[in-house]
C-alpha cells in the first residue's frame, strides 16, 4: 500500500540480485577448510634420521673421553692438566669412585658409605666456599665435586691394600701419607690449571691433604 509516495514491496515481491545467495547442492561430504600452513615435517626437523641425532650419553652429559683424560690426569702427577675439561661439571666418574672405594672399606670389614658420602658432601662444600674466596673468577660446586671425586682414585688403591695388608705398621703409614700427598697434589693441580691461581698451589694443597687425611684414617683405622 502507497504512504507518503512510496511503495513497499509485498510479500513474494521484488528481491535486490545481491541480496540473493547462490544455493549451492548438497554433495553429501562435509566441508573441509584449505590448509594455508604446511607444517615442516618431523624427519625434516630432526634430521633426515637417527643417525643424525646425538648419543644418548652424550645428551646426558657423559663424555668416555673426557673421563679417560681426567682418570689419566689424576694417575700422572706431573702431567699438565687441561682447564677446559677439568672445569667441567661431570659427576660420573666421581660417584663411581666413591661407590668403589666404599665397596673397597666394604671388602676390608668396613661398612663406611654413609661416611663416605656425608665427608665428600662436606669437603666439597668447605672448599667450594675456600676457592671461591681465592679465585678471582669463581668456580661452581659441581666443579669442584668432580675434581675432588676424581683425585680421590688414588686412595681406592689405598683402601685396596688394606683389603690384603695392615697398614697400622710403619710401611703403612709411609704409604697412607704418599697417598694423601698424591691426591692433594693432583687436586691443587687441578685446581690450579682451571681457575689460573698460579703460585697458590700449596695453599690449595693444604685443605686438600685435610680433606683426604679423613680417607685415609677410615683406611687405615
Amino acid at each position: 500500500r502507497p504512504y507518503g509516495g512510496y511503495e513497499y514491496p509485498q510479500q513474494g515481491g521484488f528481491v535486490p540480485p545481491d541480496m540473493m545467495q547462490q544455493q549451492q547442492p548438497y554433495t553429501g561430504q562435509i566441508y573441509q577448510p584449505t590448509q594455508g600452513y604446511t607444517p615442516a615435517s618431523a624427519q625434516s626437523f630432526y634430521g633426515s634420521n637417527f643417525e643424525d641425532e646425538p648419543p644418548l650419553l652424550e645428551e646426558l652429559g657423559i663424555n668416555f673421553d673426557h673421563i679417560w683424560q681426567k682418570t689419566l690426569t689424576v694417575l700422572h702427577p706431573l702431567k699438565v692438566a687441561d682447564g677446559n675439561i677439568m672445569n667441567e661439571t661431570d659427576l660420573a666418574g666421581p660417584m663411581v669412585f666413591c661407590l668403589a672405594f666404599g665397596a673397597t672399606l666394604l671388602l676390608a670389614g668396613k661398612i663406611q658409605f654413609g661416611y663416605v658420602y656425608g665427608i665428600s658432601a662436606i669437603g666439597c662444600l668447605g672448599m667450594f666456599c675456600l676457592l671461591n674466596l681465592m679465585s678471582m673468577t669463581g668456580v661452581s660446586f659441581g666443579c669442584v665435586a668432580s675434581v675432588l671425586g676424581y683425585c680421590l682414585l688414588p686412595m681406592i688403591l689405598l683402601s685396596s691394600f688394606a683389603i690384603v695388608f695392615s697398614l697400622q705398621g710403619v710401611m703403612g703409614i709411609i704409604l697412607t701419607a704418599g697417598i694423601i700427598g698424591w691426591c692433594s697434589f693432583s687436586a691443587s693441580k687441578i685446581f690450579i690449571s682451571a681457575l689460573a691461581m698460579e703460585g697458590q698451589q700449596l695453599l690449595v694443597a693444604y685443605p686438600c691433604a685435610l680433606l683426604y687425611g679423613v680417607f685415609a684414617l677410615i683406611s687405615v683405622f
